[in-house]
């Protein structure tokens, strides 16, 4: 990766430093999108059909998996994966059980009644990359918080053919409609819903940049309403390192989020020259062992190591550019963890690999990008459902509170609020 002094660049370069790959930007991207989404919202099923053997180059007559499909690829999963798949839901069941909601229900004042209550979502669609990279991993992720929070319907998309330890997965987790189709054009028949495909009311999940373009642009389509989770596109990981950081160890995680995709990016922030240069040696010797290394290779063409002056500084290099994954491999993670403000999830210490929170540690792994984590949270439990509040006045609370409310009111020019509160105390005073 290019080496480059924090310090000697002006602010301008700065910002060209921390910019994400171009391939994210390519405005041809959009315009795709929209062609795809609007065949789908005419075509239905048959223009998902067309999708799936233009870009997949598969050719289906039926796009949801039958009980006998389903049942089939289970049948196929070794135990290995089976034991892992095992451990891994015991963790995320474990950290998002913990999460659940117990509600607020108080007295603000003598009367005055307000609750904050919360309700599963009813319909979520849970979108599994598949392609080059079978996402197993992102099931899970998605389909048992979905469960936990009481979703009634839960619908999985995916390219096909899906493989085998997707299908297991989302069988283990409790998914029963899994349809056969990935790309942008899933995600419009989540949000449109086709003749096979029920539309939902939020829709979850990571993709490349046709997939993220294609949720911003149908959660801002007036014909529809559907939510998404997040702008959670391409992988990216930054990893702060002091000088004392093993090289091999860094390589392998910025290698890790490097093979997820050619508009991957990820960044190395450290006092160190010297471990900039050994983590370069590293990454050379690393790819060349890897299956996805040309894939790997692209990424890292837009990827920088950057040198600061200390840690402290390093922190704030890091929170400019928000990263999705931070790996802080210091003497003291911890201590450098107070001055973190934006990061989809941090990883602490030497022996904490980005790769156990993708799989396996229990955190969620869908996680905003493009520098989101600084105002948007990691995925979880709450997202699943929706808050809303209660209010309940006694007669006591309306006369202790109705003046208040009435002199609000009249001084916004709103007179029907005010009325609304005068005529309800009139009655009382007969």
């Amino acid at each position: 990766m290019q080496i480059l002094d924090w310090a000697s660049l002006s602010s301008t370069e700065q910002q060209q430093t921390l910019a994400r790959s171009p391939l994210i930007g390519d405005a041809s991207v959009e315009q795709g999108v929209r062609d795809i989404i609007e065949q789908v919202s005419n075509q239905g099923d048959a223009a998902l059909i067309n999708f799936n053997k233009r870009f997949d180059g598969v050719e289906l007559t039926e796009l949801a998996l039958s009980t006998e499909q389903i049942n089939a690829a289970c049948a196929r999963i070794s135990d290995n994966v089976k034991q892992a798949v095992a451990q891994a839901v015991n963790n995320i069941e474990t950290f998002h059980n913990a999460q659940v909601f117990n509600g607020v229900d108080i007295e603000t004042q003598p009367g005055v009644r307000c609750e904050l209550r919360s309700e599963p979502i009813e319909r979520v669609g849970l979108y599994i990359p598949g392609g080059t990279a079978p996402l197993i991993s992102t099931v899970m992720m998605l389909a048992l918080p979905a469960k936990i929070a009481g979703c009634e319907k839960r619908v999985l998309v995916s390219p096909p053919p899906i493989n085998d330890a997707i299908i297991y997965a989302a069988n283990v987790c409790g998914i029963t409609d899994i349809f056969q189709v990935g790309g942008a054009q899933a995600i419009a028949a989540l949000a449109f819903g086709t003749e096979s495909v029920p539309n939902v009311d939020k829709i979850f999940g990571p993709g490349n940049r046709y997939v993220t373009e294609a949720k911003r642009l149908v959660s801002q389509d007036n014909r529809v309403s559907v939510s998404i989770d997040m702008p959670a596109g391409p992988s990216e990981v930054l990893v702060i390192a002091d000088k004392d950081a093993n090289p091999a160890f860094i390589a392998s995680d910025l290698l890790s989020q490097a093979e997820h995709g050619v508009d991957s990016q990820v960044m190395l922030v450290t006092d160190s020259v010297n471990l900039a240069e050994e983590v370069n040696q590293a990454l050379t010797e690393q790819l060349a062992q890897l299956s996805r290394k040309d894939i790997a290779a692209t990424a890292l063409e837009c990827s920088r190591s950057i040198i600061v002056s200390d840690m402290s500084e390093a922190a704030k290099v890091s929170n400019l550019y928000g990263p999705e994954h931070l790996i802080i491999q210091t003497n003291a993670p911890r201590d450098l963890l107070k001055q973190i403000r934006g990061a989809g999830s941090v990883f602490l210490g030497a022996y904490t690999p980005e790769s156990v929170g993708d799989y396996a540690s229990g955190t969620n792994h869908v996680l905003p990008t493009y520098g989101y984590s600084r105002s948007v949270s990691s995925l979880s439990l709450a997202d699943f459902s929706r808050r809303f509040t209660v209010q309940e006045l006694s007669v006591q609370g309306l006369q202790t509170l109705g003046q208040s409310v009435m002199v609000l009111a009249e001084n916004e020019l709103l007179d029907a609020h005010k009325n609304a509160i005068a005529v309800r105390l009139a009655s009382l005073q007969q």
